[in-house]
């Protein structure tokens, strides 16, 4: 990790002093950090150190195990390019088999991480942290989340969905029949 700090002051006031690699993750700081911009303390107004807190420590991880959401959208920048000089030096700068499988063993564990990382959170939680990490703009994490909120929702009728997201029915029972005869096929097991 970088030793240079960057300085994040919640919206209640906390302080977290971060790597600037992790900083990174936020792409709201980086663009920041890009623009000379983060020399002094950077408020996050939106978010509250209980989930600036959660988004650092997922960040941190991710930064740890080197694998990073940037780092790949930048691989398919370079694999779309034209420029074929380019194109041999990331084939000559290819990690060997080895390499890979390393690699790949740490996706795996990183992906374990993220399942027992997001098995600790209720989903009142889980809904805070979306709208920090959308905040924050930090892609990897907000994929996460909605995949832990949809399959959280998988198989659960309309009823339990309402439930969920605490949506009042505003249907009256003849338009709910009428919505359930129009879309059978949604309501079959």
């Amino acid at each position: 990790m970088s030793s240079n700090k960057i300085v994040l002051i919640s919206s209640d006031g906390q302080t977290f002093k971060v790597d600037e690699a992790v900083a990174r993750e936020f792409q709201i700081v980086a663009h920041m950090i890009d623009d000379d911009c983060a020399d002094k303390p950077i408020p996050l107004t939106n978010v509250t150190s209980k989930y600036l807190a959660l988004v650092i420590t997922y960040c941190m991880k991710h930064v740890e195990a080197g694998v990073s959401v940037e780092g790949e959208e930048d691989k398919k920048q370079v694999e779309g390019e034209e420029d074929k000089d380019a194109k041999k030096q990331v084939v000559e700068a290819a990690v060997s088999v080895e390499g890979e499988k390393d690699m790949e063993a740490k996706k795996a564990e990183l992906k374990s991480w993220d399942a027992k990382f997001m098995e600790e959170h209720d989903l009142k939680t889980i809904f805070q942290l979306i709208l920090a990490a959308n905040y924050l703009n930090v892609k990897g994490l907000l994929d996460l989340l909605f995949q832990t909120v949809a399959d959280h929702i998988k198989d659960k009728t309309p009823e339990e969905i309402r439930t969920i997201f605490n949506i009042k029915n505003d249907l009256t029972e003849e338009e709910e029949k009428a919505i359930r005869k129009e879309n059978e096929w949604a309501f079959q097991k």
